[in-house]
C-alpha cells in the first residue's frame, strides 16, 4: 500500500492545529479524572462531578483504563496511577470470580456481553503496551474468555451475549459488537504479535460490510438474528436506544470506515494479504453517512438515526457520532490525498468546535437536540472520554498500529 503525500495546506500538516489537538486531550483528560471510585470508574454528571449514586461500571472502567493507558505511554503524568487502579478493578469488583468474564457494574448482576467483554481486552491489550505490572495476567484472563465464549470460528463473528453462568445465549446478532470487537482484534494482534486477530476482524468485517452493508448502498445493518438473517425492523418501538437503535446508524458507518482502513494498513505490515474491498467499502461507507446524515433535517450536524429510506428519525446530534466522523476523514485523507475527506475533516471539526466542545463546564457535551442546543435524552451527563480523546489522537497517528502501540513509536 502507498499512501499519497499530503497537501501541505491539510490540517494534518500544520502545526497548530496538531497542538490545539494535543491541547484539547489534555483538556478532556482532566475532566475524566473525577470518574474515580473505589471500585473502578462511574460516570460523570455534565458538571463533572460523579453522578448520584455514582456505581463503577465495566463501560467507564474499560474505556477510563484504556485512555489513561494512551495517555501514560504519551507521558503525561499522573496516569499511570489510575491505569493500575482500573487493571485492579478489573481483576476484582467487575471480575466474576466464580463463572469467569466481567460484570456490567460492580453490583455483580446482569448477562455478559460481547460489546462489554471487547473493551476488558482493549483496555488490557493498552494497559499492557503501557506496562503496567498487573496487565498481562488481564490480557490473558480477557483473551481466553473471549474465544471460549464469544468467538465463533464457525460463524466468523462474535456472539452476542450469555447469561451469568454461560449456559444461556441470546438469539440475535450485533453489528455494534463485532464492531468494536473488531477494535479489539486490531489491539490485540499488536499486543501479543499474533495475526489470528486480524484474520478474525477480516471475518467480521467481511461479513458485516462487505456482504451486508455493501449489497444496501453501504448502509451498516445492525441488527441480526442468530443465523445472521437481518432484522431492519429491530427496535421499531424503541428507537432511541442508546445502543440498539432501530435503523440505520450513520456514525457507525464512519466508525466502520475508519476500521477498515486500520484493518487493511495492519494486514499488509503483516505480509497478509488485504482485499481491495477494505478500502472500496471504507470509501462508500463514508460516502453514504456524510450524504444522508449531515444535515438531514436543515440543521448543521450529524442526525443520530436513520430509516431505510434514509430520513431521520432521531434528529439528535450525538457527540460519539461526530468524532468518529472526524477520525474517519482523517483516516480516508491520510490514505487517499482526497479534498473531499479535507474538506469533511474540517466540516466536522468546525462543528464539534462551535457546537459540542464546552470550554465553560468541561468536556463535549454528549448531546445536542435538533436545534444543536445541550439535551440529554438519550445520553445523561458526560460519561464518556473514549470517542472524544480518540478523536484527537488519531489524526496525528498512522494507520497502523492500533493506538496504543502507534503511541509508544511517537
Amino acid at each position: 500500500m502507498t499512501t499519497p503525500a499530503l497537501n501541505p495546506d491539510s490540517w494534518l500538516q500544520k502545526p497548530a492545529h496538531l497542538a490545539w489537538l494535543a491541547g484539547e486531550g489534555m483538556r478532556l483528560l482532566q475532566f475524566a479524572r473525577a470518574s474515580r471510585v473505589d471500585q473502578g470508574f462511574a460516570a460523570l454528571a455534565a458538571n463533572g462531578q460523579l453522578q448520584a449514586q455514582a456505581c463503577a461500571e465495566l463501560i467507564h472502567t474499560t474505556r477510563m483504563t484504556h485512555c489513561f493507558a494512551l495517555a501514560h505511554i504519551q507521558g503525561v503524568p499522573g496516569h499511570a496511577e489510575l491505569v493500575d487502579h482500573g487493571v485492579a478493578a478489573l481483576q476484582g469488583a467487575l471480575r466474576d470470580a466464580e463463572y469467569g468474564g466481567w460484570f456490567a457494574n460492580a453490583t455483580g448482576k446482569g448477562e455478559k456481553t460481547a460489546y462489554l467483554h471487547a473493551f476488558v481486552a482493549l483496555a488490557a491489550s493498552s494497559a499492557a503496551v503501557a506496562d503496567r505490572p498487573a496487565a498481562p495476567a488481564l490480557l490473558d484472563d480477557a483473551i481466553a474468555v473471549l474465544e471460549t465464549h464469544f468467538w465463533s470460528e464457525e460463524e466468523g463473528a462474535l456472539r452476542e451475549s450469555l447469561s451469568r453462568d454461560w449456559k444461556q445465549e441470546e438469539a440475535y446478532r450485533g453489528a455494534n459488537s463485532n464492531m468494536h470487537g473488531t477494535e479489539a482484534f486490531l489491539a490485540l494482534a499488536d499486543a501479543t504479535g499474533d495475526t489470528v486477530w486480524l484474520q478474525r476482524a477480516l471475518r467480521i468485517a467481511e461479513r458485516l460490510i462487505h456482504e451486508h452493508a455493501a449489497a444496501r448502498g453501504h448502509v451498516v445493518v445492525e441488527h441480526f438474528d442468530c443465523d445472521w438473517k437481518a432484522l431492519p425492523d429491530y427496535n421499531d418501538d424503541n428507537r432511541a436506544d442508546p445502543f440498539r437503535p432501530y435503523g440505520s446508524t450513520p456514525g457507525h458507518s464512519f466508525e466502520w470506515a475508519r476500521l477498515l482502513l486500520h484493518l487493511e494498513a495492519a494486514l499488509q505490515h503483516a505480509g497478509l494479504a488485504a482485499p481491495g474491498w477494505l478500502l472500496q467499502d471504507a470509501c462508500g461507507l463514508f460516502a453514504s453517512a456524510s450524504r444522508d446524515a449531515w444535515q438531514a433535517d436543515g440543521a448543521p450536524g450529524l442526525v443520530y438515526t436513520l430509516d431505510w429510506a434514509s430520513r431521520p428519525v432521531v434528529r439528535a446530534r450525538l457527540h460519539w457520532v461526530h468524532a468518529e466522523a472526524s477520525a474517519a476523514a482523517a483516516a480516508l485523507l491520510r490514505r487517499t490525498g482526497e479534498q473531499v475527506y479535507e474538506d469533511w475533516y474540517r466540516r466536522i471539526w468546525e462543528f464539534s468546535a462551535s457546537h459540542l466542545i464546552d470550554l465553560q463546564s468541561g468536556s463535549w457535551h454528549h448531546e445536542l437536540d435538533s436545534d444543536n442546543q445541550p439535551a440529554s435524552s438519550i445520553w445523561p451527563g458526560k460519561p464518556d472520554l473514549y470517542h472524544a480523546y480518540q478523536a484527537v489522537l488519531l489524526p496525528r497517528l498512522p494507520l497502523t498500529p492500533s493506538l496504543a502501540t502507534a503511541l509508544t513509536a511517537v
